[in-house]
């Protein structure tokens, strides 16, 4: 299977379906990029992560509300990421429930609304990464760890503050009769929480674990993501032996027997990651070295839950190198590198000459040496005179790239700016 047929058919996890994990837990599926869930009460119900939207939380809510018609008496946020806080004020229909989130909460909503991040540069990968503004199906299959047609009216719009800001590693709560733990998870982000049900062993475990590699790196930029904490996590949630999983993107783990054995091949491939890494920068390996070096044993690559939909491989190494070191990569050659437009001169000279160049970027795309391509047009684009042209080859060698793409987050970010190209 081509791996855009491979893409195409992991949408099925995300097929529109309200899950009924316990007689008393549903969690619905395929709606937005995330999951939410409702947990009944004895005289209202409780709502684990709202999404990113207003639109996509009013469709979930009326299918909740055909299950249940009591009132939500409270809201748990996983993490403070947009897609999981989004339409709280949808679900707590003009009452006032209480809102639950770790003391740490880190807050990531809409374009003004306070990135800890360079606001213009991350809203516009934001917006690649996840193909916001690419047409579904053709261009935008899915989003690797949920549907590619979501409603985005009212994106990042509906959030409230907690009421309930928790700084214990683990808070046990009874709302509405219903027993839960919310226990400390760093992982994804340092403000994650899981809830644990014990009761009947259901644990909610947030974007901890989706049926993807682990997203260790997000191309939208995002500060390290401590991979031994991740780890750690899921040593933790390993520990609680839950039966039932409903993470917050992709269908729940419902097979008892094989949870333990799923969570554990998770954690073994960021341990895994992180061991060989370590080797290969013993060795004096580079990142762009590294990325060779570092393969998933077959035994964990062919997972099903551990296929490169939304993380990669490859951007995890380079983010666990930068991380962990910086971006030195230890040769001295690169502390203090020509600027680009210098090397692309200089290049150009080596070549012939710039039309010289040019014509061996024209080349190297139409024998569909497409990452050649990209990186002599990136050169080209810099000489006097060859902007357009190198603009046509980028943009075709894009598209080619998109097509070979099993990610879904690097397919939306090349088709992305080879739009942005004309």
């Amino acid at each position: 299977m081509k791996p855009v047929e491979k893409l195409r058919a992991h949408s099925a996890e995300f097929a529109k379906k309200v899950f009924s994990v316990c007689d008393d837990v549903h969690t619905a599926v395929g709606y937005a990029a995330s999951n939410s869930t409702m947990i009944e009460g004895d005289d209202g119900i409780i709502i684990i992560d709202t999404t990113e939207s207003t639109r996509a939380a009013s469709n979930i809510l009326a299918e909740f509300r055909k299950i249940s018609s009591k009132p939500v008496r409270a809201i748990i946020y996983t993490h403070g990421h947009r897609d999981h806080i989004s339409g709280a004020s949808v679900f707590a229909e003009g009452g006032s429930p209480k809102i639950f989130a770790r003391s740490n909460l880190a807050i990531e909503l809409a374009e003004d609304d306070g990135y800890p991040y360079p606001t213009k540069l991350m809203v516009e990968r934001t917006k690649r990464q996840f193909g916001i503004g690419l047409e579904y199906e053709t261009e935008r299959i899915n989003l690797g760890l949920g549907p590619g047609d979501r409603p985005v009216e009212g994106l990042g719009q509906g959030f409230l503050k907690p009421t309930d800001w928790i700084e214990e590693d683990r808070l046990d709560v009874t709302i509405c009769g219903v027993s839960l733990s919310l226990i400390a998870a760093p992982g994804e982000t340092e403000d994650h929480l899981v809830v644990w049900r014990e009761r009947d062993r259901v644990l909610f475990s947030g974007d901890n674990y989706y049926k993807s590699f682990p997203n260790l790196y997000a191309i939208r930029g995002t500060k390290y993501r401590d991979f031994n904490v991740w780890a750690d996590t899921l040593d933790t949630l390993i520990a609680l032996d839950p039966v039932k999983v409903v993470p917050g993107h992709s269908r729940p783990l419902m097979e008892a027997d094989s949870i333990s054995s799923v969570l554990a091949d998770y954690r073994d491939a960021i341990r895994y990651i992180v061991a060989k890494c370590a080797e290969g920068m013993d060795l004096g390996l580079t990142p762009d070295e590294l990325v060779n070096f570092v393969q998933l044993p077959d035994e964990l690559a062919s997972r099903p839950f551990l296929q490169e939909y939304y993380g990669t491989v490859e951007w995890s190494v380079r983010a666990y190198y930068s991380g962990t070191v910086g971006w030195f990569d230890g040769n001295p050659t690169n502390l203090f590198p020509l600027t680009p437009i210098q090397e692309a001169e200089r290049v150009a000279n080596l070549a012939g000459g710039s039309e010289e160049l040019a014509t061996q970027m024209d080349m190297a795309l139409k024998d569909a040496d497409y990452q050649w391509a990209l990186q002599l047009a990136d050169r080209v684009a810099r000489l006097n005179g060859y902007n357009d042209r190198a603009k046509i080859v980028k943009r075709s060698a894009l598209l080619a790239l998109a097509e070979e793409q099993v990610n879904a987050t690097a397919r939306n970010y090349y088709i992305s700016v080879a739009k942005e190209l004309g």
